[in-house]
């Protein structure tokens, strides 16, 4: 008789143990196990998180230099020009990107990413990138990413010695699923830019968006397509709907729903940074949150996003504070779903980051 090892086993054997990740096909049962074997899943993840990555969490701010008018049509994102969504195009100044910087170094945070919505910077993009990189970099001691669309590798060269430190620029979701989110370029164009900044030797910060349609097997192919890509960080949203979008009247992920995708992306990338994102606070509430960082992230961004708002930063701050305290773990809440219930407070508005941060 062939005992076969349960998904507990496997993941306990081959990431936390070895630091290997998990397969497409034990991916996949990960997001598929059931409510009584969440809480056992999602602290292996966390132990393999502690044991290949170290128990430190980081904070990062982010902010827009220019924000919606994009030509691109992500179907999730109110940037894009082609949706009546709420959100138009501005540009913000050097002294506001450095006021910015500073404000995000003083909650702790040690990363700051400065972020364009565009299909692809044009030279007069990249001065004014280059510009902020240096002023902020002579007020304030933090690291600097950017994410400015695709780039060709001379422009990956440019950045990296501007001191951009790291690039990110997301895959957003699986090869498979990714002509149902966006139909104005493929993901191998993007594949293609997040190799030229590895060649020129930036950090590659990729991750996505789960909760825009694609089934669990979809879900688990883009953790493995995302590990075959060897990422310093991986940023992990959870749909926000956004008004005006196509995915405006998609569903919250539950909660429990969301936890499993933690735990699968951490232990499909055991020593990686996973970073929590947009909708994190929809998804998993506050408690949940909190959960999630005790069931395989390790990162978080601070305060809000780029076009939706997120928790106080000092919130965000209170919640790694306990988790590197070592407290409790929070109660999953595994009956509520959703837990965030969706704010119809206006705000679909773009934000203003310097006033929030």
């Amino acid at each position: 008789m062939v005992h076969t090892m349960s998904i507990i086993d496997i993941a306990r054997e081959k990431a936390l143990e070895q630091g290997k990740g998990l397969n497409q096909e034990e991916l996949l049962q990960v997001l598929q196990v059931p409510d009584s074997q969440l809480e056992e899943i999602a602290d292996i993840a966390h132990q393999t998180r502690l044991k290949w990555c170290g128990p430190d969490v980081s904070v990062e701010g982010i902010i827009s230099i220019k924000t919606g008018g994009c030509p691109e049509d992500c179907h999730f994102c109110s940037q894009s020009g082609l949706f009546e969504s709420p959100v138009r195009a501005v540009r913000l100044n050097i002294p506001e990107l450095v006021e910015a910087a500073q404000k995000t170094a003083k909650t702790g945070a040690t990363e700051f990413c400065i972020v364009a919505a565009v299909k692809s910077p044009d030279d007069r993009l990249l001065d004014q990138v280059g510009e902020a990189i240096a002023a902020i970099n002579d007020a304030v001691d933090i690291e600097i990413s950017c994410s400015l669309g695709t780039l060709t590798r001379e422009q990956a060269q440019r950045l990296k010695d501007m001191g951009a430190q790291r690039y990110n620029h997301n895959l957003e979701t699986s090869r498979s699923f990714f002509p149902n989110v966006v139909t104005t370029h493929t993901w191998e164009e993007r594949k293609q830019t997040l190799d030229y900044v590895r060649e020129v030797g930036m950090e590659v910060c990729c991750g996505g968006i789960i909760g825009m349609g694609e089934s669990l097997e979809q879900r688990a192919e883009f953790a493995v397509q995302l590990a075959e890509i060897q990422p310093h960080e991986v940023p992990m949203n959870f749909l926000d709907p956004r008004p005006g979008t196509p995915f405006a009247d998609r569903p919250l992920v539950p909660q429990g729903e969301a936890l499993r995708a933690v735990a699968a992306f951490r232990l499909a990338m055991p020593s990686t940074q996973l970073r929590f994102a947009g909708g994190t606070e929809l998804a998993l509430g506050d408690d949940g949150t909190e959960a999630g960082l005790m069931g395989g992230a390790n990162a978080i961004i601070g305060g809000n996003y780029l076009t939706t708002f997120g928790r106080p930063m000092e919130k965000d701050r209170d919640a790694v504070d306990r988790v590197l305290e070592g407290g409790a773990r929070p109660g999953l809440n595994l009956n509520i779903t959703p837990v965030g219930q969706k704010q119809n407070s206006g705000h679909g508005v773009l934000y203003d980051t310097i006033k929030s941060l």
